[in-house]
């Protein structure tokens, strides 16, 4: 393995900070709704940022999968998507100092990267990790915004009832750093925010506000929510215009929002069979209702366009 000093080149003039927050959104695995996208848009486009520290792109990523972007002009290139994976400071909206470490997942080097963060981390006396994105889940858009969190110490989460038990997924590099952090004894703690699965290929801005809400009330950071917060509530109208178009799409959401008050009542001991209009066993699955809005909206939006 590579020396984990040699991944990244930090700063020579550092701050004086006091035990700040790490927050972490990589962009490569999963991020349905553009959830953690948005969140670090909002972070980094309203508040006072610096570099600490950028990390070797070039050794860990696979530009034959991940190609950047670059734009021609007539007759010459004019433009190149840098990739970019940095560690910057920011400060919230009351002043606070806090890290956030953001880009490009790496394709390769993982144990080496997340060795490197665990460096900065320690060097930089970070007291908690924060890491979200965005999940697809069989839920209504008409409900609150939910999240499945998890951490290195049960007590981190001791508040938040799982949404699911033992399952084997994906490997990731962030889920990987949770985990390594996590053996070296450093405090992390992970929100995988909830997104319809009808609307996982879009942005919901709904979503990335949830991460910041998440986040806020984690670390107890100010962070801006109010530009999100505007646009959530114009998505929102957007999405419930659609469906107001078709009755048999009103009808499915209906569904799901059944199956969703059913689970959201079980997960509280509550009389599951008050909650539900119809016999269950003529609903269909939250996975079928969820293809039937999806299928809906892309060919609603086809139409628009057309």
């Amino acid at each position: 393995m590579r020396d984990p000093a040699d991944l990244y080149e930090l700063r020579s003039d550092l701050p004086e900070l006091s035990a700040p927050v790490l927050l972490v959104s990589l962009d490569g695995f999963v991020d349905a709704g553009a959830a953690g996208k948005q969140a670090v848009a909002a972070l980094l486009g309203e508040l006072r940022t610096t570099v600490l520290a950028d990390f070797d792109v070039d050794g860990l990523l696979d530009y034959r999968s991940r190609r950047p972007v670059m734009t021609f002009d007539e007759t010459t290139w004019v433009d190149y998507a840098d990739p970019a994976l940095s560690l910057s400071l920011l400060h919230d909206l009351e002043g606070t100092p806090f890290l956030l470490l953001h880009g490009l997942e790496p394709d390769r080097e993982w144990e080496a990267f997340t060795a490197a963060v665990r460096q900065l981390v320690e060097r930089l006396s970070v007291r908690l990790t924060v890491c979200f994105y965005g999940i697809p889940m069989a839920v209504p858009h008409t409900r609150p915004v939910t999240a499945t969190p998890h951490a290195t110490r049960a007590d981190l989460v001791a508040d938040h009832t799982p949404w699911v038990g033992r399952i084997q997924v994906p490997g990731n590099a962030m889920s990987l750093l949770e985990y390594r952090l996590g053996q070296a004894g450093h405090d992390v703690i992970g929100y995988a925010v909830h997104v319809p699965s009808y609307l996982a290929q879009s942005e919901y801005p709904r979503a990335g506000l949830a991460v910041l809400e998440y986040v806020a009330g984690a670390t107890g950071l100010a962070l801006p929510t109010e530009k999100l917060a505007e646009e959530a509530r114009r998505t929102d109208g957007e999405i419930n215009r659609q469906v107001e178009a078709s009755e048999d799409v009103q009808r499915v959401v209906r569904n799901l929002e059944i199956q969703y008050d059913n689970f959201m009542a079980a997960r509280s001991g509550l009389d599951v069979d008050s909650l539900l209009a119809e016999d269950e066993s003529q609903l269909p699955t939250a996975e079928e209702l969820g293809a039937e809005l999806e299928r809906f909206l892309a060919e609603h939006n086809r139409g628009s366009e057309g």
